[in-house]
């Protein structure tokens, strides 16, 4: 792990798991490195004031067109809740297997995307891994930084690791921070 990834698995883990944490733990290797070669390019974009879609797209060149990802997909309802989850990025593993990916930028511990990004991958019975993007800091219209989400992220998502009763059904979870910090 960098200081701009970090990586959460759950520990009670199948033979059959632990090698689809491999595979995971591959891609998510490239998804650090592709962000730590761009960040010029994420710093132009990542300004106060703008939408997260540009950010998004920098992402896109990597997951969705070299690793093929797909993008906004509505994943499979869990029976009983009513949803139409969207991620930002998904990719199929095997049947019934995959990884959520999401690009967040101002809202993401302000409005909670983060934690709604995990409550996704653990309400899909699609999706048992889940790839967070988030700012390494936040910019004010100063163009100092607010916040400084990635630290916050990396702290809220180890609370769903670590001890099995306060684990879920996400199998891995990976943080990864884009952008200077300030």
């Amino acid at each position: 792990m960098t200081g701009r990834h970090h990586r959460f698995a759950r520990r009670d883990t199948t033979p059959a798991e632990l090698a689809e944490l491999a595979v995971v733990d591959r891609l998510a290797e490239q998804l650090a490195a592709h962000l730590a070669l761009r960040t010029a390019d994420i710093d132009l974009v990542h300004i106060h004031g703008a939408g997260s879609s540009r950010v998004q797209a920098i992402v896109s060149e990597l997951l969705h067109d070299e690793l093929g990802f797909r993008e906004e997909v509505v994943i499979t309802p869990q029976d009983g809740l009513v949803t139409r989850a969207r991620p930002d990025f998904f990719y199929r593993l095997g049947p019934d297997r995959g990884i959520l990916a999401e690009v967040e930028r101002g809202g993401t511990t302000t409005n909670n995307h983060d934690l709604k990004d995990f409550w996704k991958a653990h309400i899909s019975p699609d999706a048992q891994h889940l790839f967070l993007v988030v700012p390494m800091a936040n910019w004010n219209e100063r163009g100092t930084a607010r916040e400084r989400p990635y630290a916050r992220v990396v702290s809220r998502m180890g609370a769903f690791f670590g001890e099995p009763r306060r684990e879920v059904d996400v199998l891995s979870a990976h943080v990864f921070g884009y952008g200077s910090q300030g």
